[in-house]
């Protein structure tokens, strides 16, 4: 399959390489064709690996990873074309987070989301929020004592949570779906839990599992 990665940090890079260890084709986008860190990415990723615009990404996609700052998903969006992303499924790997105080915070919640807007802003694509609970170190093949962690995922339409989740197990991870894409103002918190914990603990290697019975 084809994957278009819009955005060139380490939770784009780190989803881009995974995907190419799984045998896909990957375009990481920027709003520069000569992205230094999106080529310098493609060069030692290999073959399967190429960089280009947010636009050039959104095209060669078949599925599409938002993994920009929380806080340019909408510049990020339009340069990419929502026409382009029409009908594609789009994986929100963001979090609306706000570093002006120093320490991250939410910058929306309670009656809206950084997800919903993302769909909002995309209305003819297929929006699933996933990869945005975990650092992006864990986010390939994730090794635990407890065994494999669950990734939240949330989104209005079911076959592409069904095709979302098909990845998130061949990337390593079990699924657990909290339904339509309002849910993002449920996830999104999440994020922050993780941080807040990671921060107290003074380690990032950690991960949510639902315990089922």
């Amino acid at each position: 399959m084809r994957i278009g990665i819009l955005g060139t940090g380490d939770v784009g890079q780190a989803l881009g390489r995974g995907f190419i260890v799984l045998g896909h084709e990957v375009k990481m986008g920027s709003r520069s064709a000569g992205n230094d860190k999106a080529v310098g990415w493609a060069k030692e990723a290999g073959g399967k690996a190429s960089a280009g615009t947010f636009a050039e990404a959104a095209s060669h996609g078949e599925l599409v990873v938002l993994a920009t700052l929380g806080s340019a998903n909408e510049s990020a969006l339009k340069a990419a074309g929502p026409q382009t992303l029409r009908g594609k499924v789009v994986i929100d790997a963001t979090n609306p987070l706000d570093f002006s105080g120093g320490a991250p915070q939410l910058a929306v919640g309670h009656t809206d989301s950084g997800g919903e807007r993302v769909q909002r802003l995309l209305p003819g694509a297929r929006v699933v929020k996933a990869f945005n609970t975990v650092g992006n170190a864990h986010m390939f093949r994730p090794r635990f004592p407890g065994g494999p962690p669950d990734m939240f995922i949330c989104g209005n339409d079911d076959d592409a949570k069904k095709q979302v989740a098909a990845i998130l197990s061949d990337f390593g991870w079990g699924t657990a779906d909290l339904g339509p894409i309002e849910s993002s103002r449920y996830l999104e918190p999440m994020c922050m839990a993780w941080v807040v914990y990671g921060a107290r603990a003074g380690t990032w290697n950690h991960a949510f599992k639902l315990l089922r019975k």
